[in-house]
């Protein structure tokens, strides 16, 4: 139904489709990214918190193998999303790394070194030695990757904005969404660990405060610099309603995990830490779609349904790829 959705909206609404589909991966693609640098991360702290996830985790990082297929469309659709690969084009300062062919190579390279990595990672899952030896250059490709991905396909919708904190943020919001899907998996699943459940809430709460403040700090040195081309990625955002979806983000995405994680007694319950995961979901679903669709003009609706429809084809794939990756992977070592 998902994809059905998604490509009805497409051959109907081909100039929404574009935005929708980008606002859709950037969400999804937090599940493998996010799972996998979680996994290392937990290689090199240890802590209860990635033992009782770990399977979950592991599952997104297979997930990873679904990438090229998702970024088909993607990359067909391009050239109605941003303005700098349109025929008859104005001539950008940045035209060396915005333009076509560069775009695109950049585009195989991260995709080569994600899948690189979730082979790895996947090999590695019951060897915690070659893990812990993984690690380092793992976060750091992953780190790299992750800021120049999110910088051509994201930030790239205005090519005149350009922000040294975009990348982090991104960053800051994968870590959040993945441990959140893996903190609800595990609650929904089983009875979690006490104690691997309060890690985890310590963790996501440190996720949560990371990526306020730096949204926060993007947004202060915007204000204070006010200069035009930096100022011009926030108007669009703030008129037509969209101020409302940036409420709605500051709540969901902050408010409402951060107040309810600061409690010692909440870190301990279950329905607590779902609920703060959940809220956390929805805020990081809300926040791409606020990045993303202003670009879009008036189109907000039609995005908004073929985003909603083009994640749930996405989510239920991964689901289902990622048990048989897992069998063909098990065959495979057999």
């Amino acid at each position: 139904m998902g994809y059905a959705g998604a490509f009805l909206g497409w051959a109907l609404a081909p100039g929404s489709f574009g935005f929708a589909w980008l606002t859709a991966l950037s969400v999804w693609i937090a599940w493998p990214l996010g799972a996998m640098a979680l996994m290392l991360i937990h290689a090199l702290t240890g802590g209860r918190w990635g033992k009782a996830v770990l399977g979950v985790l592991a599952a997104g990082v297979r997930s990873a193998f679904l990438a090229p297929l998702f970024v088909v469309p993607y990359a067909l659709t391009a050239n109605r999303v941003y303005p700098w690969l349109q025929s008859g084009a104005a001539q950008l300062d940045n035209a060396l790394y915005l333009n076509g062919p560069a775009f695109v190579l950049r585009g195989v390279i991260y995709l080569l070194i994600w899948l690189i990595l979730a082979v790895l990672v996947t090999r590695a899952d019951d060897n915690a030695d070659e893990l812990v030896r993984l690690s380092p250059a793992g976060l750091i490709l992953l780190a790299l990757t992750t800021t120049f991905a999110v910088i051509d396909s994201v930030m790239s919708l205005d090519p005149t904005f350009a922000s040294s904190l975009f990348g982090l943020g991104f960053i800051s919001e994968i870590g959040a969404l993945a441990l959140s899907a893996a903190t609800l998996a595990i609650i929904f699943s089983s009875a979690p660990d006490p104690e691997a459940l309060r890690q985890l809430a310590r963790l996501l709460l440190a996720f949560v405060i990371l990526w306020s403040y730096l949204a926060l700090m993007q947004l202060i040195i915007v204000w204070q610099s006010d200069l035009p081309p930096e100022v011009a990625w926030y108007l669009p955002r703030w008129r037509q309603g969209w101020s409302v979806i940036a409420e709605l983000i500051v709540l969901t995405h902050f408010v409402a995990p951060f107040f309810t994680l600061l409690s010692v007694r909440a870190q301990h319950s279950p329905k607590a830490v779902g609920f703060a995961a959940a809220s956390t979901i929805i805020g990081g679903i809300l926040h791409q779609f606020w990045l993303v669709a202003p670009a879009a003009g008036a189109r907000s609706g039609v995005i908004a349904l073929l985003t909603l429809s083009a994640l749930l084809a996405m989510v239920c794939t991964s689901v289902l790829a990622s048990r048989l990756t897992k069998r063909i992977w098990i065959w495979v070592e057999a």
